[in-house]
């Protein structure tokens, strides 16, 4: 099983990922809690809620909690964790691992406003001795 701060063997598919958000907004809820958060703005059924759940937790990356007829979904993993896996995936697969690549990247394509480019400069100095 994972720790909260460990990230899954599987990937995690961009719909789990939308019931994993609610699911790390507000964990331990029913398939219908999560269905009501993202069934209309998604156009899902609950069955759609309930089959990417059952997937969520064939993956270990959620729990399933008998509670009377129904079953609470709490994640087994933290979001900062699935967020660091994907980040480094994404550095390695992209820019050869290498981060200045992908900032570099972005800073030419004109995807980084001066205001990101005055975050990054703050989290530079805040991250150097």
């Amino acid at each position: 099983m994972n720790t909260p701060e460990e990230p899954i063997g599987e990937r995690i598919t961009e719909a789990e990922l939308a019931v994993m958000d609610v699911l790390w907004e507000r964990p331990r809820q029913t398939a219908a809690e999560v269905c009501e958060a993202v069934c209309t703005r998604r156009g899902w059924s609950l069955a759609t809620v309930k089959t990417l759940l059952a997937r969520l937790v064939q993956k270990g990356a959620i729990s399933a909690a008998p509670d009377g007829r129904r079953f609470l979904y709490t994640p087994l993993i933290a979001r900062s964790a699935y967020v660091g896996g994907e980040s480094r995936r994404l550095v390695d697969r992209l820019f050869g691992g290498r981060a200045a690549s992908l900032v570099a990247h972005l800073a030419e394509s004109e995807a980084l406003s001066d205001d990101d480019l005055a975050e990054i400069e703050a989290l530079l100095k805040e991250l150097r001795p």
